[in-house]
C-alpha cells in the first residue's frame, strides 16, 4: 500500500469511500444523469460507482461516438452529459466529439484517467462544479477533467469529503434597450423581412417567444437544420420551401442563434442582397459580426431578447411586455417598485429593473394578494420622512388592485405622490373584451355562464383615484402610456393612477408573404 493510501486508511473505525465514489457523487450532485464511454484502467471503477449513484452508464464501442452522444444529451437537456475515457488513445479519440460540441455550443464534460500523481488529500472535488459551470455558462461547450489513477482508488474518510452544491443554471442576460429599439425600427421599416432560427434558439428554449414574435409581427421564418421544430415546419409562416428566394430577396434578416457560416452561405452575395441588413441575436459576443457587419447586434440570452423584442411591438391592444418595456424606459433608477398580481408580478420581475437594495416589494414568500397599496404607502412615508425625493411606483394587476383599492383614499388623504399602474386585462390571468362579455351574457346570468377568472371588462379604476382628488388616466396605446407616466413622474405633489388596458387573451394573426410568392 502506498504512503498516501496508508495515511488515508489510518483511522480504520471510520467509514471509507473511494475516489471513484467521490467522483460519481460529485457528478450526481451536479445533476448529471447520463455517462457514455469505454472503460479501462483507471476509469472502470468510476463507471461502476456512477451506476450505483443512479447515473445511467452507456458503454459505447468508440470514444468518438461516446463523446457525440454525451454532447447531444447536453443540448437536449441543458445539463452536460459526461464522456468517460482512458488516457492516451481514448482521449485522442474523444477530441473529435469535443471539437464538435464546441462548434455546436453544446455542454459536455469529458473525464479521462491518467497516470498516478502524488496527492496529499482528496479535497472537495471542486473541479466538477467548475467544469459544469464552464460548460453551460455563456457560450456552452466542452470541458475536460483529468483524473489521476491514484485518485480513483484512493480510500478516504467519508466525513472528510465535502461536495459542492449543484451549479445553478446560467444567468439570463438581456440586450441593451437602445439596441432593442434600433432593431425594432429596422424590422418595422423592412419591406421583405426574414427570421432565421438556429439551433441556438432551440437550446435557449425560445420557442414560445419566437412563435409569438412571428405571429404578431407577421414575419416569415426559415429554420436552419437543427433550428427546425422551434416553430413547427407546417406553420404557415415557414418559408423553407422557398429557401433560396427568401434568402436572396430579404432586405432585413434577423438571426436567432444562427451563424453566418457555410450553412447560410456566409451571408454574402449572390445568395443575399448586397445591402441586406442583418440583426444578430447571440449569447456569445465573439460571434457577433463574423463574416458580415450587422446593422444591429443584440447580445444576450435568445429567449430573453425575444421577449424584449415582443415588448417593442406596436400592435394593439398592448400586452404585458409592451407595457413594462415602456414603463422601464422612464422609471427613475432610485425608485421603489411595488408589485403584485399573477402575470403582472411574474413578468414584471423579469422586465422592471432594480438598482438599489430594499427597493423591490412584492407578494413575497407567502404569495399574498392585497399587499401592494399597503407596501406602497409605507415606502412613500419613509421617502417623505427622509426627504429623498424618491418615487414609489406600485404596479398592480386589476384583480390584485381590487383587494385593497380603497386604500387610494388613504394615499390621497396623506397626499403621498405614489404612482399606481393597474395593468388591466379584465380578469384573473385573463378575461373577455366588452363585445365577448356582452355576447356571453345572452346565454344566461353571469353567475351561470361567466368564467370564474373574468372581471367586468374595461373597468375604469382610474376613477377611484379621481374620486379622492388624485389624477387618473385611462390608456390604451403605448403613446398614451408614455405621456401619462411622464406627466405623473413630473408631478411630485399628488398621487396618480394609470389604468392600462392590455389584451384580455392572446390572438393570432394571419400571414401574407406576397414577396415570396410573386412570380419572377
Amino acid at each position: 500500500m502506498s504512503e498516501t493510501n496508508r495515511a488515508a486508511c489510518s483511522d480504520g473505525d471510520e467509514e471509507q469511500v473511494s475516489g471513484a465514489e467521490v467522483i460519481a457523487q460529485a457528478l450526481k450532485t451536479q445533476d448529471v444523469e447520463y455517462m457514455f464511454g469505454i472503460v479501462g484502467i483507471p476509469v472502470t471503477e468510476i463507471a461502476v460507482a456512477a451506476q450505483k449513484m443512479g447515473i445511467r452508464y452507456v458503454g459505447m464501442r468508440n470514444e468518438q461516438a461516446a463523446c457525440y452522444a454525451a454532447s447531444a444529451i447536453g443540448y437536449l437537456t441543458g445539463r452536460p452529459g459526461v464522456c468517460l475515457v482512458v488516457s492516451g488513445p481514448g482521449l485522442i479519440h474523444a477530441l473529435g466529439g469535443m471539437a464538435n460540441a464546441n462548434m455546436n455550443c453544446w455542454p459536455l464534460i469529458v473525464i479521462g484517467g491518467s497516470s498516478e500523481r502524488s496527492q496529499e488529500t482528496m479535497g472537495a472535488f471542486q473541479e466538477f462544479p467548475q467544469a459544469v459551470r464552464s460548460s453551460i455558462y455563456g457560450r456552452p461547450g466542452a470541458c475536460y477533467v483529468d483524473i489521476p489513477a491514484d485518485f480513483v482508488n484512493l480510500q478516504v474518510n467519508v466525513n472528510s469529503v465535502r461536495y459542492m452544491e449543484c451549479c445553478m443554471p446560467p444567468p439570463v442576460s438581456i440586450a441593451e434597450t437602445s439596441a432593442i429599439c434600433m432593431a425594432a425600427t429596422v424590422i418595422r421599416n423592412a419591406k421583405k423581412p426574414l427570421l432565421i432560427i438556429g439551433k441556438g434558439a432551440a437550446y435557449a428554449r425560445a420557442e414560445e417567444g419566437i412563435r409569438k414574435l412571428v405571429e404578431r409581427c407577421k414575419l416569415p421564418f426559415l429554420p436552419t437544420p437543427m433550428g427546425k421544430g422551434v416553430i413547427p415546419d407546417n406553420h404557415p409562416n415557414c418559408v423553407a420551401a422557398a429557401r433560396s428566394r427568401a434568402l436572396q430577396f430579404a432586405d432585413v434578416i434577423v438571426l436567432f442563434g444562427a451563424r453566418l457560416n457555410w450553412i447560410l452561405h456566409f451571408g454574402l452575395p449572390p445568395r443575399y442582397q448586397p445591402d441586406v441588413k442583418f440583426i444578430q441575436v447571440d449569447i456569445c459576443a465573439e460571434e457577433l459580426g463574423n463574416n458580415v457587419k450587422p446593422a444591429v447586434t443584440l447580445l444576450g440570452d435568445i429567449n430573453a431578447v425575444t421577449k424584449q423584442e415582443l415588448a417593442s411591438q406596436k400592435s394593439l391592444p398592448m400586452n404585458y411586455y409592451t407595457v413594462f418595456y415602456h414603463v422601464q424606459e422612464q422609471l427613475p433608477r432610485d425608485c421603489f417598485v411595488v408589485s403584485e398580481g399573477a402575470n403582472t408580478m411574474d413578468i414584471g420581475r423579469t422586465v422592471l429593473q432594480n438598482y438599489l437594495p430594499r427597493h423591490r416589494l412584492d407578494a413575497g414568500t407567502f404569495g399574498t394578494m392585497g399587499v401592494g397599496l399597503g407596501f406602497a404607502i409605507a415606502a412613500a412615508l419613509l421617502a417623505k420622512a427622509r426627504n429623498t425625493g424618491q418615487r414609489v411606483i406600485c404596479v398592480e394587476g386589476d384583480s390584485a388592485f381590487g383587494f385593497s383599492g380603497m386604500e387610494v383614499e388613504t394615499i390621497c388623504r396623506y397626499n403621498l405622490p405614489i404612482i399606481l399602474l393597474v395593468v388591466n386585462n379584465n380578469g384573473i390571468y385573463q378575461g373577455f373584451d366588452v363585445d365577448s362579455w356582452k355576447e356571453m351574457l345572452k346565454f344566461g346570468d353571469a353567475t351561470a355562464v361567466a368564467p370564474p377568472v373574468c372581471l367586468l371588462p374595461n373597468s375604469h379604476y382610474e376613477q377611484v383615484m379621481t374620486a379622492f382628488g388624485g389624477k387618473g388616466y385611462f390608456v390604451q396605446t403605448p403613446e398614451e402610456l408614455q405621456k401619462s407616466l411622464r406627466e405623473s413622474l413630473a408631478d411630485t405633489t399628488a398621487p396618480s393612477l394609470i389604468n392600462i388596458m392590455i389584451e384580455p387573451q392572446a390572438t393570432r394573426k394571419a400571414q401574407d408573404f406576397h414577396w415570396l410568392t410573386r412570380s419572377k
